[in-house]
């Protein structure tokens, strides 16, 4: 399966915070969506960064909760791993898996378009894996 397909099912939502941003106001956001990163655009197309859950927790083990005054700059990971909605998501799972990360933008000539996380993927993989089965039963019940 492709990215695109996995977004036409998940949806293409992507929830953006600017670099300005307080990292607690961040973290509202990530807790408002009950999600595990946010993409940081000043525009809402190109990506500055990204953010992670993971980030600030590491951040706040370093320097306290004085973390959660400082701006989102401070904190995000600039340059961070994306994909297109052409990639297959079995490579995906390996490579998010060998980065040790959980997120990875979906970009389509410069431009974000998407997020995927590791449990969208895994979901996937494991709807694939039913289908089959689900296939193969029908078909064995069948003869």
């Amino acid at each position: 399966m492709h990215v695109a397909r996995l977004l036409e099912h998940k949806g293409a939502e992507v929830v953006t915070v600017s670099r300005s941003a307080s990292v607690s106001e961040a973290l509202a956001a990530l807790a408002h969506y009950e999600i595990g990163a946010l993409v940081v655009t000043d525009d809402g197309r190109r990506i500055a960064g990204i953010l992670s859950e993971r980030d600030i927790v590491r951040a706040l083990n370093v320097a306290g909760p004085m973390v959660l005054d400082q701006r989102v700059a401070t904190l995000m990971s600039i340059n961070p791993q994306t994909c297109e909605p052409t990639d297959v998501l079995d490579d995906l799972m390996g490579r998010m898996t060998e980065l040790r990360i959980r997120h990875l933008p979906v970009v389509i000539d410069g431009e974000v378009s998407g997020i995927v996380s590791i449990g969208d993927v895994v979901k996937a993989r494991i709807d694939e894996l039913e289908a089959t089965h689900r296939q193969m039963v029908d078909y064995i019940s069948a003869r």
